[in-house]
């Protein structure tokens, strides 16, 4: 095998104690054609002066301002030539040879545009992580779910996922992508700051014509949770970024009917929570829908959609995981989406 050269790029936030847990195995990866590198988003712990004094080897991007995951990822790749990106969260362990098996995938098939390891819980290693376990889905109304998560539930990794498979999404904790297509497409999309850019990009990546994979020979091992905490930012970003993602890549016959829709189970979403005493849940969703319906008048030029047809896009659920979910009962991913066909 030809090794084509592999970047990985770790965006820093006040991630010292990760970097100081996690940077060395990266470093370690067994991958011969690798550069690693930090990209620092402003940090204030002195994470930019253990790195040069630790791992003055490890390269480093010094952004001037904290411009979060999206256009953090957008201003550090601008500076970075290599075959492939690989964008990687700073609390994610990994094994020697888990960059091989992906890249090995990604040129055996040129349309192949992005593509995950499997990835699993560090603190519980048989069970999936939220954040994009087995490969990322999405439902008709814009929910996205995973091979292994369903909203809250992740389940125990059993085998059930060890098949290479066509999904929709790849997940922004351990992100391959051919740094060409990333910047044809123009990267994440900044206004998104954290949390769906990397959905709404491998969205693009499916309306241009190219498969998103998930290669389970690839394992990780994820932290999760530890840039942004729940709560009322977290609820916010979430929901927004959702909305302004599905009315982007929508059809204009499938916005007409879905959008009201979906605004409509958010804030059934909110008072649920409000019921619940979670207050900043509740705070977060409706500030989300407050300020996506204020995008859709002052960014026009952003809100123009690229898609015609969606029909050909993989890894989509034709029906509602929240139906599913909360009303069936159904809790797996298989139960959801194999089960139902």
């Amino acid at each position: 095998m030809q090794y084509p050269t592999v970047a990985i790029v770790i965006l820093n936030y006040n991630g010292l104690h990760y970097l100081q847990q996690f940077l060395g195995l990266v470093v370690n990866s067994s991958y011969p054609n690798k550069r690693v590198i930090v990209a620092d988003n402003a940090s204030t712990d002195n994470s930019v002066q253990w790195l040069q004094q630790n791992h003055p080897h490890v390269e480093r991007i010094i952004l001037p301002t904290n411009y979060g995951f999206a256009r953090g990822y957008n201003e550090a790749l601008k500076q970075v030539n290599a075959d492939y990106y690989i964008l990687l969260n700073s609390d994610v362990e990994v094994p020697a040879g888990w960059i091989e098996p992906v890249i090995e995938l990604m040129q055996a098939d040129e349309n192949i545009a992005a593509c995950q390891p499997k990835i699993l819980s560090y603190h519980h290693k048989h069970l999936f992580e939220y954040a994009g376990a087995a490969g990322g889905w999405i439902d008709s109304l814009g929910y996205p779910f995973s091979r292994g998560r369903v909203f809250d539930d992740c389940e125990e990794d059993k085998g059930q996922y060890d098949s290479i498979a066509p999904i929709f999404w790849a997940s922004g904790a351990a992100f391959f992508v051919r740094s060409e297509v990333y910047n044809t497409l123009k990267g994440f999309d900044a206004f998104f700051f954290a949390h769906q850019e990397e959905i709404d990009l491998c969205w693009r990546m499916q309306l241009a014509g190219y498969k998103i994979m998930a290669c389970p020979q690839s394992v990780v091992y994820h932290v999760g949770g530890g840039t942004l905490p729940k709560g009322e930012r977290k609820a916010f970003l979430n929901f927004r970024n959702n909305l302004v993602m599905v009315y982007k890549n929508w059809t204009l016959a499938e916005k007409i009917w879905k959008l009201p829709l979906r605004m409509l189970l958010d804030i059934v979403s909110a008072l649920q929570a409000a019921m619940k005493g979670d207050m900043p849940f509740c705070k977060g969703v409706c500030k989300a829908e407050i300020t996506f319906m204020r995008w859709l008048v002052l960014h026009k030029k952003d809100r123009q959609t690229s898609a015609t047809k969606s029909h050909q896009l993989t890894g989509v659920y034709h029906g509602s995981v929240v139906w599913e979910y909360f009303i069936k009962k159904k809790k797996t991913f298989t139960e959801i989406v194999l089960r139902s066909r």
